[in-house]
This record gives structure tokens, sequence and C-alpha cells, in this order.
């Protein structure tokens, strides 16, 4: 009886990943049920990505603010905002993100982690977003691990828009 309620659960899970269907347990995001879309990426869309091959994200996993997964290198996908996209002039220093000359609230980097590890650092000045690069940030999380300290991302790493069907 176990075997078989494993196997339907399972089942189930399966078939509702394949629909698209996605579930945010982080607070980079709202916290819920989202579905993926295959949509042109548009600024203020939450996305989905596998986070590229780099130092910072195996010091990420390592640590555990992402998790592990499926993607290269092993991570786990991560779910962020676009806060910024071509032709956008982002600024990421020790004050804050700026984007066209606007500071975002909330998005001074912190120096470590909540149990005093550094964090890594990334910072630049008026660098203009290529056609390529999105600028990946949490709406909801001042400590999220995100642009701030891994820079922009490659359009090639984002699995598609998702967009929210029940939140909490």
């Amino acid at each position: 009886m176990a075997l078989s309620v494993f196997v339907c659960l399972a089942l189930v899970v399966v078939l509702a990943h394949q629909a698209g269907l996605r579930v945010n347990t982080t607070r980079s995001i709202p916290l819920g049920l989202y579905v993926l879309s295959n949509e042109p990426i548009e600024k203020g869309a939450y996305v989905l990505f596998c986070p590229p091959e780099r130092p910072e994200f195996d010091l990420a996993k390592e640590r555990g603010y992402i998790g592990a997964g499926f993607c290269p290198g092993g991570y786990g996908n991560m779910m962020k905002k676009v806060l910024a996209a071509h032709n956008d002039v982002v600024s990421v220093t020790d004050g804050g993100v700026m984007i066209n000359g606007m500071l975002i609230p909330a998005s001074q980097p912190i120096e470590a982690d909540l149990i005093g590890r550094p964090l890594p650092r990334f910072r630049v000045t008026a660098h203009v977003l290529d056609p390529t690069e999105l600028l990946l940030m949490s709406d909801t999380n001042s400590r999220s691990f995100d642009a701030r300290y891994f820079g922009p991302i490659d359009r090639d790493h984002i699995q598609g828009l998702i967009y929210p069907i029940f939140t909490w």
C-alpha cells in the first residue's frame, strides 16, 4: 500500500513538472506555485534560470544559499526578478544597486552571511547591459543571494518566465 501511494505521488510530481508547474520555497520571490512560460523575457518579470558554472555559485551551493539540482555544476534552479536588461546602465556599489541612475531600495550588498562568512563581491560602475545580459534580483528579500553577489546573467541560462498561480 505505501509503495503504491509513493508511486502515485511521484507520478503526480512528474506530471506537474512536465506541465510547467514550479513551487518556490525561497524568499527570493513570493512563496508559492508558479507556471513556466516561453513568453519573451521582459523587465519586471520573474524568471527561472540555471546558474552558470562559476566559483560564486559553487560557494553558494556549498553554503546552502542555493540547492543542489540538475543544472550544470549540480546547481538547483533559481528564481529571481528581471530588474534590468539590454541598454540599461547598472552600477553595483557598496551603497547599493543603481539602474539608470535610480537607487533600488534595500539593495545594499551585505558583507557577510548570517553566520559571519564573507559573501562574494560583485562591483561595477556604469555598466551598460548588452543584449544577452540580465540583472536578476530579489524584490522581496534584501538578504537574497542575487546579482549583488554574482553580477549579470546571460539570457542563455534562462529557462523561462514564471507566473504566479498562487502565492502566500
